[in-house]
């Protein structure tokens, strides 16, 4: 597949994310998936419209992880609480009522995803955008095997942060 790229580099060091968008005369169907599979943002068959390439761009911009606010230097860490379950964002640990849950930075980043907005169901698709933090190619199973390993670490401290929603995906629950 011979193709154009667009490389929107974010230079915010808290993502520290370059989103691709492709243009390329190759418009068919196997050829847009594979060019989405391998990482791509979007993908623009030719011929486009400047108006409609700028338009998916900004798109491209609009879905990326949003950075936390600056914090000042008086400001304290910067933290998610919810219920018994909390995360410091500075030191990427993650707490159950006071017990330190040992995580990998992907596991971090997908609870930090779905903590951040308690209730929120999240498809794979946004997990797999949200939650790693470089442009890394990852399937729905690997979301799966993320959150398993997220319930077996927290069940050890007797935490039950994450629930499913069958046929959707995953949340944050309770944490009561």
């Amino acid at each position: 597949m011979s193709a154009g790229r667009i490389l929107v580099v974010d230079d915010d060091p808290q993502i520290r994310r370059v989103m691709r968008v492709t243009l390329t005369g190759q418009g068919y169907e196997v050829d847009r998936i594979l060019g989405l599979e391998l990482g791509g943002d979007d993908y623009v068959t030719k011929p486009f419209s400047p108006r409609e390439l700028v338009a998916r761009v900004r798109a491209v911009l609009r879905r990326r992880t949003p950075a936390p606010p600056a914090a000042g230097p008086d400001a304290g860490p910067r933290r998610i609480a919810h219920g018994r379950l909390s995360l410091d964002l500075d030191r990427y640990a993650a707490f159950w009522d006071g017990s330190e849950v040992v995580l990998t930075v992907t596991e971090f980043g997908l609870l930090r995803t779905l903590a951040g907005f308690p209730g929120k169901v999240y498809t794979r698709e946004e997990l797999m955008e949200k939650g790693y933090a470089y442009d890394n190619v990852v399937s729905g199973r690997t979301i799966d095997s993320h959150v398993r390993r997220l319930r077996q670490k927290f069940a050890a401290v007797g935490g039950e942060p994450i629930e499913t929603v069958h046929g959707l995906g995953y949340k944050v629950g309770p944490c009561a």
